[in-house]
Formats: C-alpha cells, structure tokens, sequence
C-alpha cells in the first residue's frame, strides 16, 4: 500500500505542474504550494482502489450552485408577462341570423383569402396593419403580423388580431350584408400564441392555444369552432325561453288544474323548437366534416382540442335535451287541446240531437191534436 501512495502522489504532482500556472511571486508560490499540500492530503483521503486520480465532482453540490427548480417550471410557456405579450386575441360574435356571403365576398374582393377546400358557408378576409394599405414584405410572411375576419353563413363573425376600438368598423362590413340582426349580440373572447419552438404541433393553455405555425388554414379551423360555439350558444338561450315558458304553463296547470292556449300559440312554438333544431344541425353544421382538419392530421389535432375545450358535442346533448323535454310537453298540449276539441264537438253532436227530438216530439204531439179535433 506504502508504494500505491508513492506512486499518486508523484503522479499528482507532476499533474498539478503541468496545470498550474507560473506564480509571479514568491509569497504566492508559498501559498500555492500550501494549497497543494492540502489538496493532496484531500486527495489521498478520497483515493479508491486501483485508481490513481479522484473522482469528477457534479458542479452543482447544492440548490444555491444548481438553482431552484421554480425556474423551469415555465419552460414551456415563459413568464406570465411573455406569455401575453406573444398572444393574437380572437373575438368571436354572433350578431344576425344570416349572412350574404356572395355579396360581401363582390364588395371586398381585395381582402378574400384564396379557399383551400370546398366549403361554402365561411370567407376569410386579410387586412393589413400597414398605412398604405398594402402588406409588405413581413406582412405577407407572417400571418400574425395582418388582421383576419372569418365570416359565416349562419350569422358568426371572428376577428383575429383585432383592437376593441377597431371591432366596430369590421361588424360594420358584416352588417351591411347581414339579415335577421339581433338586438344583443353574443360575444366570445379567445387568443392564439404562436411558438416555432414548440416541441408539439399545438399545445392548450388556459384561454389559448399555442401553436407551431400559424397559417390562414390554422385561422379557419379556429374560427370555425368559435363561431359554431357562439352560435350554438345562441339557440341554447333560444330553447331555454322555450323551457321557461312550458314551465310556466306547467306551474299554472299546477295551480288551476288547466291551462288556456289557442292552438295557433302552440303550432308557434313547434314551429320554434324544430327551427332551433334544423339550424343547428343544418345551418351551423355543428357534425360536419372539416375538409381542412380531414387533410392534414395537425389540423385535425386543433379542431379536435378546441371542440372538446368549448364541450361542443356535450352543449348539444344539453340542447337536445331540453328540446325533448319541450316535444314530450307539446305533444301533452296537442293532447289536451285535441280532447277538447273532441268534447266541443261531442257536445255540438248532443245539442244536434237533442234539438232533433223535441222537433220530432213536437211534430209527433201536433199531429195528435190535429187528429183529436177532427
């Protein structure tokens, strides 16, 4: 064991000669060599077998070396103040109950973004932030930089990347081709982030998603599923006053033991349910394919994120339901009004008859007279 010590420490030494700098004083290499006697005496304490250098060391011994782990906790999305600061904000409306897109699409033929599949109850315009009007080069390459209004047949609007002072102006292009405006509209607020970093095509964050590229198709698929959201929220609203208004005939029926309505009311409301109904699954599309979201898997990835995020598919099942509940109470009315119906003209049948047999009974005691006095 004598010669393995030996050994090291010649080895160390002639190491720590070729290392070490030149001292530049004496009373410096004095120091130095100290410092070498002590880490040499260090050394040969922690000496494995067979092994004549010591072991690496890690460079973070502790957490004030290595630091907290809080600060790659936000690794993904940075600080709260970068994770605003990168944000597009998406507002989606609902303001009218239909929407001429072929003369919207002739006035502003100059901002229509070229369709990339066959669908034809949207169009997609592209503004530019730039004072001439015209997109400059960075404009045209990146689609976060311009303004976009994604309008739909059924009465949506979204807007990306646009000011709450300038919503206005854009709702003013939709109006002017828009039937059936609503007095209150519907609003939605919403954001996109785009991250060329980002690991994944897409990832979701409170409010947001965050995205790998952002391109025109990217804006499609969003604003379709907001603006199938906001709609859809709209009916709902529509089919709850239906809800609360047969609970009220039910509440009366409760109290009275009957209710008053003319049948004309009632073929309104049937009217209103299955309208409801046919607009949501034919107008709006809420189950229709998505060409663009069936092209291409990434697409598919974020139309499916948002329709679970916004729980299309469970509204609804919601909306569904209460229209069933307004069939099964409509159908109880037809019911009534109908056994009404039948008794009035049971009733009309008895006063027929009854009026038949005094004729009958007073013919019969005319005749028995006239005969009596001859």
């Amino acid at each position: 064991m004598g010669r393995w010590r030996a050994v090291t420490a010649l080895l160390l030494r002639h190491n720590q000669k070729l290392n070490s700098p030149k001292p530049s004083s004496p009373r410096l290499w004095k120091h130095q060599a100290t410092g070498f006697r002590r880490s040499q005496a260090s050394c040969l304490l922690d000496l494995r077998c067979f092994s004549a250098f010591p072991s690496p060391i890690s460079i973070y011994n502790n957490d004030s070396d290595s630091g907290s782990s809080d600060v790659y906790q936000n690794y993904d999305f940075g600080t709260k103040e970068e994770e605003d600061k990168g944000k597009i904000p998406v507002k989606a409306y609902f303001l009218s109950t239909s929407i001429d897109l072929k003369g919207m699409q002739a006035d502003n033929l100059c901002y229509v973004v070229p369709p990339t599949s066959r669908s034809t109850n949207s169009i997609a315009l592209k503004f530019s932030d730039s004072s001439s009007g015209f997109p400059s080069l960075d404009e045209r390459g990146s689609v976060s930089s311009c303004r976009f209004m994604v309008v739909f047949q059924y009465g949506s609007a979204v807007l990306f990347n646009v000011d709450d002072n300038d919503v206005e102006s854009y709702l003013d292009i939709v109006r002017r081709h828009a039937s059936g405006l609503l007095t209150e509209i519907r609003k939605d607020d919403y954001a996109v982030k785009e991250k060329p970093l980002l690991t994944e095509e897409m990832r979701g964050g409170p409010d947001y998603i965050v995205l790998k590229t952002l391109d025109t198709d990217s804006i499609r698929i969003i604003g379709s599923v907001l603006g199938q959201s906001i709609a859809l929220d709209y009916f709902v609203s529509q089919v709850d006053k239906l809800v609360e208004e047969f609970a009220g005939i039910n509440r009366g029926m409760e109290k009275t033991g009957t209710f008053t309505m003319h049948r004309k009311k009632l073929f309104q409301l049937v009217g209103k349910a299955n309208s409801n109904l046919a607009d949501v699954i034919l107008r709006v599309g809420l189950f229709d394919r998505s060409e663009i979201a069936w092209r291409e898997a990434r697409y598919a990835q974020i139309y499916e994120y948002l329709r679970e995020e916004y729980e299309v598919t469970k509204r609804f099942g919601n909306l569904d339901f209460k229209l069933k509940f307004v069939e099964h109470n409509i159908h109880f009315l037809q019911e009534v009004i109908q056994n009404r119906k039948s008794d009035l003209l049971e009733w009309c049948i008895i006063f027929l008859l009854t009026i038949e047999n005094v004729l009958s009974i007073y013919e019969i005691v005319r005749e028995s007279t006239g005969v009596s006095l001859l």
